[in-house]
């Protein structure tokens, strides 16, 4: 009698931990600050910034125009291959509103958590502050900001700023997504309108898509480098000896952002019935690279990808809401920032806030994004702020200094409530695919 020997399975081979993206990212994080340490070691040449110093800043600013240059085109195909496939353009409509309500609840929870933490840190606030730094900032915000960039000036929303200093004159080129995005749309609703004799317009918006997501994905292979380089001159050019007067102000500004990402955004997330560990798993990526390059426009692009990819928000969704959530959804520099700097500034100048400029902070957090939508920044949204509560805009110079430092939690707190939103209301829609959203991040191409 035979026997037959069954063969022995076969082993299967780990991958090596850095071959995760996730790790890589942290690796890059480490090794950035690494450089850091080192060309703050060399110092500075002549009084200028070394070698290194240069390097890390042109490698980092390299990256993050990387990403900037595929957000026009990647809003431009997504948007209008997304709302032709559309049936009813009705259904569109109910998820904006929503999106626009769910930005005006969690910028609301921000704000007060932002006021919490002002009225809490009030009595050391502003201790060791002195004036000389103060100074009021070149630009303004403005209320009448979103309407003026809600209007495309020309195609795709392109545009030149132009500085003069002594006698050079610098030309920067750039954009307003929210102008991309308006055009988009139009676009996309035509195309819905017009039937089949736009399938061939259609194809081609999907066919561009494609290509521009297969260049995106090579952009992020590189994060790890850029995340380097921007740590790295982030730690070279402002370490920390800035903090020291500005002590109370940037750990209690670091406090509400924690506030909001452990309390305010989980609590939203197990009242939709999601899982919270799962979600911040998902959006890892993008806290990361909205931290080191303190720019949510430059990562758009990636949380528009991981938002569909790894949360499981339809693309024909996600497409309009990420881009919109990127120029007027900022719970970091919108809402507490504002809020806890005009505390301080109030208190620092010996001006008594009472309700109705608690008040007016609230309403300018919470509509103030979207009215300087097109320019918003933390800057920005803070002399809107200053000047409608009447409070002296050369406050904002004396927070100049902790700016970057701080921004850098600001912008990763903003792209976090921008992949946010989306998954809430696609789930409130039930149109959120639950296996994408629960299966375990792998970045290895197939999920970002």
């Amino acid at each position: 009698m035979s026997t037959t020997q069954s063969a022995p399975p076969r082993a299967v081979k780990k991958k090596h931990p850095l071959a995760r993206f996730s790790n890589q990212i942290i690796l890059g994080l480490v090794i950035g600050v690494l450089l850091g340490w080192a060309a703050v070691a060399l110092g500075p040449v002549d009084e200028q910034p070394n070698w290194l110093t240069s390097t890390l800043k042109q490698t980092g600013s390299a990256y993050v125009g990387l990403l900037k240059l595929l957000v026009v085109p990647l809003v431009f195909t997504a948007v209008i291959s997304s709302i032709a496939r559309l049936r009813e353009v009705t259904n569109a409509a109910r998820l904006a509103v929503s999106t626009l309500l769910w930005f005006g609840i969690t910028a609301l929870a921000s704000v007060l958590i932002g006021l919490l933490v002002g009225f809490v840190s009030s009595p050391w606030l502003t201790a060791g502050v002195s004036g000389e730094a103060a100074k009021a900032p070149s630009s303004i915000g403005s209320w009448t900001a979103f309407l003026t960039g809600l209007v495309p000036t020309n195609f795709l929303g392109l545009e030149v700023s132009v500085k003069t200093a002594g006698d050079a004159v610098t030309a920067t080129p750039g954009f307003n997504v929210l102008q991309v995005l308006v055009l988009s749309i139009a676009l996309g609703v035509a195309a819905l309108k017009v039937g089949k004799q736009a399938d061939s317009f259609v194809a081609f918006a999907e066919s561009a898509l494609a290509v521009v997501q297969k260049v995106l994905w090579w952009v992020i292979r590189l994060a790890p480098i850029g995340t380097a380089a921007l740590i790295g001159h982030a730690v070279a050019a402002y370490g920390w000896k800035s903090i020291a007067s500005l002590g109370v102000f940037v750990v209690a500004i670091h406090v509400g952002l924690i506030l909001v990402w452990v309390v305010v955004y989980p609590l939203i997330l197990r009242g939709h019935g999601l899982n919270v560990v799962q979600f911040y798993r998902n959006i890892w990526p993008v806290i990361t690279l909205g931290f080191v390059t303190r720019s949510s426009m430059g990562v758009m692009p990636v949380t528009e990808q991981v938002t569909e990819r790894n949360l499981g928000v339809p693309r024909s969704y996600a497409a309009f809401a990420v881009p919109l959530g990127a120029t007027t959804k900022m719970d970091g520099c919108a809402a507490i920032y504002p809020a806890l700097a005009s505390i301080f500034v109030a208190q620092f100048y010996g001006v008594e806030l009472g309700v109705t400029h608690y008040l007016l902070i609230v309403i300018v957090s919470v509509l103030g994004s979207a009215a300087t939508a097109g320019t918003t920044g933390a800057t920005v949204m803070l002399t809107l702020t200053l000047s409608t509560l009447g409070l002296p805009l050369e406050g904002v110079g004396l927070l100049i200094a902790v700016d970057s430092i701080i921004d850098m939690s600001r912008t990763a707190l903003n792209v976090t409530g921008q992949a946010l939103v989306p998954t809430i209301v696609a789930k409130r829609e039930g149109i959120l695919d639950r296996e994408v959203y629960e299966a375990a991040p792998s970045f290895d191409g197939a999920r970002i």
